[in-house]
């Protein structure tokens, strides 16, 4: 049993980190996802939660918010019409697919295999925040056929991988296939759904022994960093939002990106043992 001291840090801490993570989403347009996963690691590794299966709770847990998050997203973008239905349509396939294989695949993984994957990843994703460009284009048109099936499954499986929702794939891919930011950021709301819904589903019978768990976590999925995560961005991320159109966010979106590329180089420093 856990005890109670134990329990209020851990509490403190993850309301914190949602706070922190709706602030960064709603101010500079990323997914909430990019934060919690790290912040979720180190915390619980520095509270004596660190186990071979820590990485698939903080993932499931990540994604598990998304959902919520992805709801209000989606629900919000479509009243400006700005979410384009026929691509979601097209697309959720091929992306809950590539979720649901992602979460086995996920689910299978050593937690410093999942680490590595994600400082990996994260340093393309920093490195894209920091320097990409909306005016950078494979095609003036979204793919279809074989190459959208191919798209949309990797997308949703790297995601899943990852801990985010659509906005740290879907968002450039869309970019870069000619869809307007807007458009993009809006629709890729919808991604995360369908990468969300059926990877936690999927987490919530991944098998982790109870000694090594955090408390009260269902599957890997844990119930009060979900609650409380989500508790805090449905404060902070609308604050996040309206600074973002009072203030210009692109330097503090370099900040970000450095942040991200520092956290992710951690990470596979850990990984390699240094």
């Amino acid at each position: 049993m856990t005890d109670p001291a134990t329990l209020a840090l851990l509490a403190v801490l993850l309301l914190a980190i949602g706070a922190f993570a709706g602030l960064i989403a709603g101010l500079l347009g990323v997914g909430g996802g990019i934060v919690l996963v790290p912040a979720f690691l180190y915390t619980f590794s520095a509270l004596g939660f660190d186990s071979p299966y820590l990485m698939q709770v903080c993932l499931a847990t990540s994604l598990a918010t998304i959902i919520v998050t992805s709801l209000r997203s989606v629900a919000s973008h479509n009243k400006k019409g700005a979410v384009d239905w026929d691509v979601l349509r097209a697309w959720a396939p091929g992306i809950i697919i590539g979720a649901i294989v992602g979460g086995l695949v996920a689910s299978s993984l050593r937690s410093v295999v999942l680490q590595g994957i994600f400082g990996f990843f994260g340093i393309f994703i920093g490195l894209y925040l920091a320097f990409g460009k909306p005016t950078w284009r494979v095609s003036d048109e979204m793919p279809a056929g074989p190459v959208r099936a191919a798209l949309s499954s990797i997308v949703g499986f790297l995601s899943v991988l990852m801990g985010v929702g659509g906005g740290s794939f879907a968002v450039p891919t869309m970019t870069l296939y000619g869809q307007p930011i807007h458009r993009a950021v809006a629709t890729a709301a919808g991604f995360g759904l369908a990468i969300a819904v059926p990877s936690v589903i999927v987490f919530f019978f991944t098998q982790i022994p109870a000694d090594v768990r955090p408390p009260f976590t269902i599957g890997a999925v844990n119930i009060p960093a979900f609650l409380l995560v989500i508790s805090m961005t449905m404060i902070t991320a609308p604050i996040g939002a309206n600074l973002a159109h009072s203030m210009n966010p692109k330097p503090l979106k370099r900040v970000f990106a450095a942040f991200l590329i520092l956290v992710a180089l951690n990470m596979l420093r850990k990984v390699a043992g240094l």
